[in-house]
């Protein structure tokens, strides 16, 4: 069991790739109930309702789709330069940039499996406009009046050519902590679940059965309620939004999900963990095994066999 450091706050923000710009903004604006903070190039700012920050999605024109970085608030100005040491001695860093929107100095780096991540401080806080001004000050921005009105940004779940690795990097390099994790018959750990703070995870790395490196899984955008689960399911119904799997529970974790493809090929989850927090300071890894997992999901759904073999971007034809 490792203690957290508390040097990484949360996940702040994704930039995800689209082949189809247009559609892809019409999905996350239109039926997520996302909120356009900005463009610049071929890039738009898009943002949740609770989102304090200036905003939590980049959504980026592309020839393919994917994720190209993931950023990381830090927990203060010497947490920040703490992990940037961490990082450079595991050798993985790239380099100081300049932040998006927002955001102030960011250091680059990557996980052993190749995916970039940006590690930042200085934060503007968000400030509504009239039009999005909402009635309780303890809010960042009105609820939207339209699609799922997604709250946040949850969580990430990486593909990855050997996940304990980057697992192990998140954990030792960054200061995370394991909540949970699959062990297979092996002995050989195919997915971890890793938290920095009182959620019960912010990024989670599963073995990319192709043995390919660097790809997404999913995204995941949390709503309020189990209820809302329900209601994105039939908007997504009857908007021609391809559902892969759900509603249902999770046994992992026990969150309640809907699995879609949001227009660009990209798998997104909206998912509803609000309620389970890991409080204990000493908490003990849970381990699930190949027979545990293979029960499937918390009320008996079988995995979908997409769920193993879905990522973006797609893979070249042999």
């Amino acid at each position: 069991m490792n203690a957290l450091l508390h040097d990484v706050a949360h996940l702040g923000h994704v930039e995800l790739l689209t082949p189809e710009p247009e559609r892809s903004l019409w999905f996350f604006t239109d039926i997520l109930g996302m909120t356009a903070a900005g463009a610049e190039g071929d890039s738009v700012y898009l943002r949740t309702y609770d989102d304090y920050e200036h905003h939590s999605l980049t959504l980026t024109a592309h020839r393919t789709s994917g994720i190209r970085t993931t950023g990381l608030r830090a927990a203060g100005q010497e947490a920040l330069e703490r992990r940037v040491l961490a990082i450079k001695d595991a050798g993985l860093g790239i380099g100081w940039i300049d932040g998006e929107p927002g955001r102030g100095p960011t250091y680059a780096f990557r996980d052993p499996d190749g995916h970039e991540m940006r590690l930042y401080w200085e934060s503007q806080w968000y400030e509504a406009p009239e039009e999005l001004r909402p009635a309780l000050k303890n809010q960042p921005q009105a609820f939207p009046r339209h699609g799922v009105g997604v709250r946040r940004l949850d969580h990430i779940n990486y593909l990855a050519a050997e996940a304990a690795a980057s697992g192990a990097f998140v954990r030792d390099a960054l200061g995370a902590r394991v909540t949970e994790q699959i062990m297979l018959d092996t002995g050989r750990i195919s997915a971890q679940w890793l938290h920095f703070a009182n959620k019960s995870y912010d990024l989670v790395y599963t073995d990319d059965w192709s043995g390919a490196s660097g790809r997404l899984h999913h995204i995941a955008f949390a709503t309020n309620a189990r209820e809302d689960i329900l209601r994105a399911a039939d908007i997504c119904l009857d908007n021609g939004v391809f559902i892969e799997t759900g509603p249902h529970k999770h046994a992992i974790q026990q969150t309640f999900f809907l699995y879609v493809y949001e227009p660009g090929g990209n798998r997104i989850e909206l998912c509803n963990p609000l309620t389970r927090l890991i409080l204990a300071p000493d908490w003990r890894t849970i381990t699930w095994t190949e027979a545990e997992r293979a029960k499937g999901q918390a009320w008996g759904l079988k995995t979908i066999s997409s769920f193993h073999t879905h990522g973006t971007p797609p893979l070249s034809p042999a």
